[in-house]
C-alpha cells in the first residue's frame, strides 16, 4: 500500500488491480493476529534489508526493517530513502542507521518500563559488505562519502547496543518491506512470525 499510494493521484490500470489484489490479501487474512504471552524470556531481535535504486522514477532504494520481541513483531517500517544510494552497500547502510535509532528507541523503552533487554540486540541481514563497514573504524574510500549521521552506528557498535549477523536473502523477513514477494514467501516469512490462526485459516493455508 505504501508504494500505491505513490500513485494516488494519477492510477493507471495496473495500479487498480494491484489494489484488488491487496483487498483480496486483506480480506483472506481478517483472522490472523498477533498475540503476546506472558512469562516468556525477553528476547529481542530485528531483521533489516534494503533493495537498491528501487524506485524507477527517483533511483532511490526503499529499506525496512521489523523487530521482534518473545517470539512477535512490535515495530515494523518500510520507507523510500531521501536521498539517492550510490551503491548496495550504502542503500543497506541507510537502513542499518534507522534500524539503530529503533534499536535505541527499544532498549529505552523497556529500561524505563523496568523491564530488562538483552544487550547487544542482534539485527539480521543479507549483506556482507554493510556488515563489515559497521565493524571497521575507519571509512573506506568506496563508503566514506555516505552522510556522517548514519556513522553513529559504528559508536553504537562498540558500546555494545547493537550487533549485526549475516542471515541468507532466502530467510531475511524484512524482505516483506522491500519488495514483492511470491504468495510461497510470504506464506513462509507469516509464520516466521508465529501470527495466530484459527482452525480455518490453517486449513486454508494448505494451499500456500
Amino acid at each position: 500500500m505504501t508504494l500505491l499510494s505513490r500513485f494516488a493521484h494519477n492510477p493507471e490500470k495496473s495500479h487498480w488491480t494491484a489494489i484488488k489484489d491487496v483487498l483480496a490479501y486483506i480480506k483472506g487474512t481478517l483472522n490472523y493476529g498477533i498475540t503476546y504471552k506472558a512469562n516468556v524470556e525477553l528476547n529481542s531481535t530485528g531483521y533489516v534489508n534494503s533493495d537498491f535504486a528501487g524506485c524507477k522514477d527517483t533511483g532511490r532504494s526503499t529499506e525496512g526493517n521489523i523487530f521482534i520481541i518473545i517470539g512477535e513483531p512490535v515495530s515494523w517500517k518500510s520507507k523510500k530513502q531521501e536521498t539517492v544510494a550510490l551503491s548496495t552497500v550504502e542503500a543497506e547502510y541507510m537502513g542499518f542507521s534507522r534500524a539503530t535509532t529503533q534499536v535505541l528507541w527499544i532498549s529505552k523503552y523497556f529500561t524505563e518500563i523496568g523491564l530488562p533487554t538483552s544487550k547487544p540486540i542482534v539485527v539480521h541481514m543479507d549483506n556482507n559488505g554493510s556488515i563489515s563497514h559497521s565493524l571497521n573504524d575507519k571509512n573506506h574510500h568506496k563508503t566514506k562519502h555516505i552522510d556522517m549521521q548514519h556513522h553513529f552506528i559504528k559508536d553504537q557498535v562498540k558500546y555494545g547496543n547493537i550487533t549485526f549477523q549475516y542471515i541468507p536473502s532466502s530467510e531475511n523477513v524484512a524482505d516483506l518491506f522491500t519488495k514483492s514477494l511470491s504468495q510461497e514467501k510470504i506464506c513462509q516469512f507469516t509464520t516466521e512470525f508465529q501470527l495466530q490462526l484459527t482452525t480455518e485459516d490453517i486449513l486454508d493455508q494448505r494451499e500456500c
